[in-house]
């Protein structure tokens, strides 16, 4: 099965399958009717702390990265986490953010995560 990352903001494309956002706060502007989700997992989120030392700067990822992985060992987090290896287990997946820079973003550490998982 495959996991994709995509802006909330885009359309839904019809590979789509199940769309979750995974932001911890709700895009700005954007209606729940035209976000086109099937479940908002916020749990699976970084912290505001770790969200707010990143800033979204690339040079950081790495790091924003390293942190965000050791967080994902929460209690919390992982059982989000594991909605979403279900969610996968039934179906493409889209990880949904609205964050610009989909590549530098806790989706695409979340996506990396799960398609490793898939391989092992």
């Amino acid at each position: 099965m495959s996991v994709t990352v995509r802006r909330v903001y885009d359309d839904p494309a019809p590979g789509d399958g199940t769309r979750v956002l995974v932001d911890r706060v709700w895009p700005r502007g954007l209606t729940k009717e035209a976000a086109h989700l099937d479940e908002w997992v916020k749990d699976v989120a970084p912290s505001g702390e770790l969200r707010v030392w990143y800033g979204h700067v690339p040079e950081r990822f790495a790091e924003f990265r390293s942190r965000y992985l050791a967080e994902l060992d929460d209690p919390g987090r992982r059982a989000a986490l594991d909605r979403l290896r279900r969610l996968m287990a039934d179906g493409p997946l889209t990880l949904l953010t609205a964050t610009r820079d989909v590549e530098h973003s806790q989706a695409a550490v979340l996506a990396q995560v799960l398609s490793d998982e898939r391989r092992d």
